[in-house]
């Protein structure tokens, strides 16, 4: 039984600076804005939401397929997710771009400045979903634009359910759009602002959307979830975290986990209790694929 897991595998390059943004930028100058921060703590950690629910899943001992794209220089990334037990056939390797990249730089009140390169991200619509014999379930997680589409058709064509976690790349489509992806989806995961968003940008309330789908599963951080089921919600409370470290994928944590009770028959609560269970987890080590867990 296996989980496929559509969206970006990515490098994360995380910098800190001691001092504060606001001091070294004057705002009557920002038309020939040119600034330099030095940053003696630097880190590189494996990222992108299908590497970190990929990681999250096999921490629950489940079999899981990303399918995704990688750039010439993710070779070691192809190896780590192998040596991790994940299933790599669907990862396609293109030595004509970069793996996709974030650049953050963290200032001493925890203001960031981000750059973010899509890379071999971009072309993930060229990595079509071909295989699905054996597959319990799907995600389609932050991508493309076009791949979301494609993967999204794929998947309901050949009978997959999947959850629909726009995450950061809601704001790519339009009301219409939206409205399809959420017909084609069996499921929805977001945060309370991107479930605002999607509101707002269908003109479909909460309730609404949520008679369209078998359950909406909107995310509320420590205070935990709200599901949404034909019109009614049940909130099922967040798990206290040991201590706050990083919230770097913690939303993904909570979907890996969604996806392991969803795979099981669990109903949608029980799986939910155990997401926010993991999303707790995740927040008390720094990075997306540096945590433990167990269930």
């Amino acid at each position: 039984m296996t989980i496929l897991v559509c969206g970006s595998l990515a490098f994360d390059t995380i910098m800190d600076f001691e001092g504060r943004f606001a001091d070294h930028i004057l705002p009557d100058q920002l038309h020939i804005l040119n600034v330099s921060f030095l940053v003696p703590g630097l880190r590189r950690e494996f990222g992108g939401c299908a590497g970190n629910i990929a990681y999250g899943l096999r921490l629950l001992g489940a079999a899981v397929r990303p399918v995704a794209t990688l750039g010439a220089d993710g070779a070691h990334y192809l190896q780590r997710l192998a040596a991790l037990g994940v299933d790599t056939s669907a990862v396609r390797l293109l030595p004509e771009s970069y793996t996709a990249q974030a650049m953050i730089m963290t200032d001493r009140d925890n203001n960031q400045i981000t750059a973010f390169h899509p890379g071999a991200m971009a072309l993930a619509h060229t990595n079509p979903i071909t295989a699905t014999d054996g597959v319990a379930i799907a995600i389609l997680s932050p991508d493309g634009k076009q791949a979301t589409w494609e993967h999204a058709e794929q998947l309901h064509a050949a009978g997959v359910p999947f959850v629909f976690d726009p995450g950061q790349g809601l704001p790519m489509f339009d009301g219409p759009e939206l409205v399809r992806l959420v017909e084609l989806a069996d499921w929805a995961a977001l945060n309370d602002y991107e479930a605002r968003l999607l509101c707002d940008r269908t003109g479909l309330s909460l309730p609404a959307l949520s008679r369209r789908l078998r359950a909406l599963v909107v995310t509320l951080g420590e205070q935990g979830c709200d599901i949404w089921q034909e019109g009614e919600r049940t909130r099922v409370p967040g798990t206290p975290a040991a201590e706050v470290v990083d919230p770097t994928g913690c939303g993904d944590a909570f979907r890996a986990a969604l996806l392991y009770g969803l795979a099981r028959g669990w109903s949608i609560v029980e799986a939910a209790k155990l997401a926010n269970r993991m999303g707790a987890a995740k927040i008390a080590s720094r990075g997306g694929q540096n945590y433990r867990f167990v269930a």
